[in-house]
Formats: C-alpha cells, sequence, structure tokens
C-alpha cells in the first residue's frame, strides 16, 4: 500500500477510536471491525499501580500490544519520545518516572488522539509532557535530543518502516536507547494466512519478520538489537474474527499458531567511535530465519 493511503486510513480509524472513548468512555466502543483493540492483545498490560495514577480515558484509548514503560529503565532527567502516543497513557507514565527535570514527548498524527491526550494530560496534572503533531516517518525534533524511544504497536502500521527507523536514529542521543513495543512475525507465513491474521490485529501496513526488523535496526545504525516475545497469539486467539471472515480456521491452525506475537524489541545508538563487539554487532543470533 502506498504511503499516503496507510496513513489516512491510520488516522480515520484511530481518530474515530480516539473520538468513541473521549464520547461514551466506553473501551468497547474501538472494537468494530478493521481496528481490533480488544482481549487478548490489549488486554491487561497495565498494572494497577500504573493505571490507578493516570486517567481513566488513557487507558481506555491505549490500542497498544505491550507496555515498554514497564519494560524499559527510565532515569531521572531523562528525555522521552513516544512514536505514536493515541490517549498518551505511556507519554504520561514516563513523564511521571524522569520526573521534572525530565520531559516526555508524544508524537501523533491525528487530531482526536491529540487532543484526547492533551485533555488526558491535564487531568493528570502532569507539566513535563509535550503533545506534537505529526508523522513518525518525519519527527518534528533536532538530532541528538532525545535519550529513550518508546512505541506501543505504531511502527508495524507504516508503510516505511525503514524512514521510521532512520528518523529514530537521527533524533536519538549517541548511546540513546530504542525499545518498542511491536507486532513481530516468526518464519514463513502465506500471503493469504498472514493478511487475515494482520487484519485481526489491526496492522494496516503489516508487521515485520523477526530477521526483517532486525536488519532494518542495523541498518539504520542500531546495534545490540534484540526482539524479546511478551505474548505469543494462535489460531484460537482470533478464532471468532477469522471465522467471521469464512477463513477455515483449522485448516491454517499450523500456519498461524507460535507465528505471530507482541514483542519488545530494544537496540542502542552507538556513541561516537564505538566499535566494541558488544557495541557494533548485528545481533542476528537472536532473530531465526
Amino acid at each position: 500500500m502506498e504511503t499516503t493511503s496507510v496513513q489516512e486510513q491510520v488516522k480515520e480509524r484511530y481518530g474515530r477510536a480516539a473520538r468513541a472513548v473521549a464520547e461514551s468512555n466506553s473501551v468497547q466502543a474501538c472494537c468494530g471491525p478493521g481496528l481490533r483493540c480488544c482481549d487478548p492483545i490489549t488486554a491487561n498490560l497495565y498494572s494497577e499501580d500504573q493505571t490507578g495514577i493516570i486517567p481513566e480515558k488513557a487507558v481506555k484509548a491505549s490500542l497498544g500490544c505491550g507496555n515498554p514503560t514497564a519494560l524499559i529503565d527510565l532515569h531521572t532527567g531523562e528525555t522521552v519520545l513516544d512514536l505514536g502516543s493515541g490517549g498518551g497513557i505511556d507519554v504520561l507514565l514516563s513523564a511521571k518516572r524522569v520526573g521534572p527535570t525530565g520531559k516526555a514527548y508524544g508524537l501523533d498524527m491525528t487530531d482526536d488522539m491529540l487532543a484526547l491526550a492533551r485533555e488526558n494530560q491535564k487531568q493528570a496534572g502532569v507539566t513535563n509532557v509535550e503533545f506534537l503533531k505529526g508523522e513518525i516517518e518525519n519527527i518534528p525534533l533536532p538530532d541528538n535530543s532525545v535519550d529513550v524511544i518508546i512505541s506501543n504497536c505504531v511502527i508495524n502500521l507504516s508503510a516505511d518502516k525503514d524512514r521510521v527507523l532512520r528518523e529514530a536514529f537521527r533524533v536519538l542521543k549517541p548511546g540513546g536507547r530504542f525499545a518498542v513495543s511491536d507486532v513481530v512475525v516468526r518464519g514463513h507465513v502465506p500471503d493469504a494466512v498472514r493478511k487475515n491474521m494482520l487484519l485481526w490485529f489491526g496492522c494496516i501496513a503489516g508487521a515485520l519478520e523477526e530477521s526483517e526488523y532486525v536488519q532494518k535496526l542495523v541498518s539504520a545504525g542500531f546495534a545490540a538489537v534484540s526482539i524479546e516475545p511478551t505474548r505469543v497469539y494462535n489460531v484460537e486467539d482470533a478464532r471468532q474474527f477469522l471465522a467471521d471472515a469464512d477463513v477455515d480456521v483449522d485448516a491454517i491452525a499450523p500456519q498461524v499458531n507460535d507465528k505471530f506475537f507482541s514483542a519488545f524489541v530494544r537496540a542502542n545508538k552507538p556513541t561516537a567511535g564505538c566499535c566494541d563487539s558488544d557495541c557494533c554487532t548485528t545481533a542476528l543470533a537472536g532473530a531465526k530465519e
């Protein structure tokens, strides 16, 4: 799909989800065809300690597949950028962890999501946050300005993932960390099966295969790349959706089970002149063919 077509579909679907949450305050409001934001993908990603300190609508507008804030070490005074920040849940959680001397940016291209996120920020009373309008393929921040980049099931939505990763590398400071949750595919999956599963996930542009994800990060300049599965999905998780799409669920089960998973993807931007073995590795050992 062309980049502009994908972006327009993402804007429409996630704008609709933001409006539904804002108007009805119901997490079920966004569980329509083509925008799968229901169990088991998004359920129970955040602890009660986390959801108890941010506005309810920030939680209900979360359409992610993981919880990057629980898996990355954030330190006082750091600057964090969330790519595709949606209703702002990960931005607000990050802002609390980096403290008043740090800052958390949220980047989103959907007006309705930005409006919801800013309202959630106001309700949370968090001041070290800034929500920016823009595309993750064109990050509106200077070079070497961010300590940590997070994202929650958004990079898979981009039709130009190479550009996203190059932009992420550009804005990270030397030594900065890339720590995102995303949907990943392991091994070969027939195109027809892959299409149906990605529609279930709501992944318009399609998830990357594991080794391809690693290669793209390395090509962008990243080092110490790793991909850690956090939730592995099988055909039973998507049975109802696939059956409604007239797919023979039992027939495709061997081609689906353990092939699609939510993952925590880590990488570092090397410091200047870093050529140690643990810095310049391609990190392909962790990615299976």
